[in-house]
């Protein structure tokens, strides 16, 4: 019964590449709209291509799949069809990171990717319930300059805009890298994430956390290396969005049997579960929760306290917390009576 409860708990989602959802069939849609020659020929060649060795090589596919999206409506659809998924995961708030360098690179102006993108959330509120935030990235592959610029064109967008992040080839680009840039998004009323301890060493998750005064880690996996660091996650109580599947998909981890999700509940830091880019990775939220679930033989209470970190660790006011909050105890208290009574329980 425990598995059931992976999936029906209601949860947020804190690390979800929007672009990262971008599905197969979709793509295909859209370059047919757009009339752009894309590199595969069918959707099943393009899915052949998705065994991936390491980061590199699945940001080359992704980077080539997001050169179709040209317009508003494409942003749009593309958001669109991921808020339709995590109402099916029973995700009831997400928090979306989207990639600006990858469109305005292209000559696609930053106005028509935000527009795009609001335009779905607000729909997804009216349709499914489910609020969201968006969280803008900097590639941290490209230049400290290019990210200043990105972010002063970002800024009569405030309102819309919750944190910025740091995402891409982290080997090699440091967090301290962006500590201006950090430091004017910040001065200017926004909060800041930052993958950090995926392939780069636990240095770069100290260097995300003194220098660019993240509220929490994205990834973070490669913390447990360092115990010092460890301790301070535990005492700060520093979430961590962790994405098993990510992680087995590009060799963090060689199986998920050897995640170290588990341990981090154990020593009591603040983990959650994502899904990261989940065309790719081979699964949404509800989808990591049963396969991690299962894996590391995660117990009810481990599964409930995943549930609440999400909401602990959101950008959510507090009132918004609390009755998401409530919503995990409602969820919680009707799976307890059905399993009681010995009845199936349906996600």
């Amino acid at each position: 019964m425990v598995e059931k409860l992976a999936g029906s708990l209601p949860k947020a989602e804190l690390h979800l590449h929007i672009e990262g959802t971008f599905e197969p069939e979709l793509i295909f849609s859209i370059a047919e709209r757009n009339k752009i020659k894309f590199p595969f020929d069918s959707i099943e060649s393009l899915r052949a291509a998705y065994e991936f060795q390491d980061l590199q090589s699945f940001l080359d596919l992704y980077y080539a799949g997001m050169n179709v999206l040209r317009t508003e409506q494409d942003f749009h659809d593309l958001a669109a069809a991921y808020f339709e998924k995590a109402h099916a995961q029973n995700v009831v708030h997400a928090e979306i990171f989207f990639d600006p360098q990858a469109h305005t690179a292209r000559g696609i102006p930053f106005d028509v990717v935000i527009e795009g993108l609001s335009k779905a959330a607000s729909e997804s509120k009216r349709n499914y319930g489910i609020s969201s935030k968006l969280i803008m990235c900097f590639l941290r592959d490209q230049s400290a300059e290019s990210a200043m610029q990105t972010l002063d064109s970002a800024l009569k967008f405030g309102d819309r805009i919750v944190a910025v992040g740091l995402d891409s080839a982290e080997v090699g680009n440091p967090p301290q890298k962006f500590k201006d840039v950090f430091d004017k998004a910040r001065a200017n009323g926004w909060l800041t994430v930052a993958h950090a301890g995926e392939e780069g060493p636990p240095e770069y998750v100290w260097e995300a956390l003194k220098i660019l005064k993240v509220s929490r880690i994205d990834h973070g996996v490669r913390s447990l290396e360092d115990p010092k660091l460890t301790k301070h996650l535990v005492e700060e109580q520093m979430p961590l969005t962790v994405c098993p599947l990510s992680n087995v998909r590009l060799k963090v981890f060689q199986h998920l049997k050897q995640h170290n999700l588990k341990k981090m509940l154990e020593l009591g830091i603040k983990a959650t579960i994502n899904s990261d880019d989940p065309a790719y990775f081979g699964g949404y939220v509800s989808d990591n929760f049963r396969a991690a679930q299962t894996a590391l033989e995660l117990n009810q209470h481990e599964l409930e306290t995943l549930a609440r970190n999400s909401f602990q660790a959101s950008f959510l006011s507090e009132s918004e917390r609390t009755k998401y909050l409530d919503m995990v105890d409602e969820a919680i208290k009707h799976w307890r009576d059905l399993s009681q009574d010995g009845c199936c329980h349906h996600d």
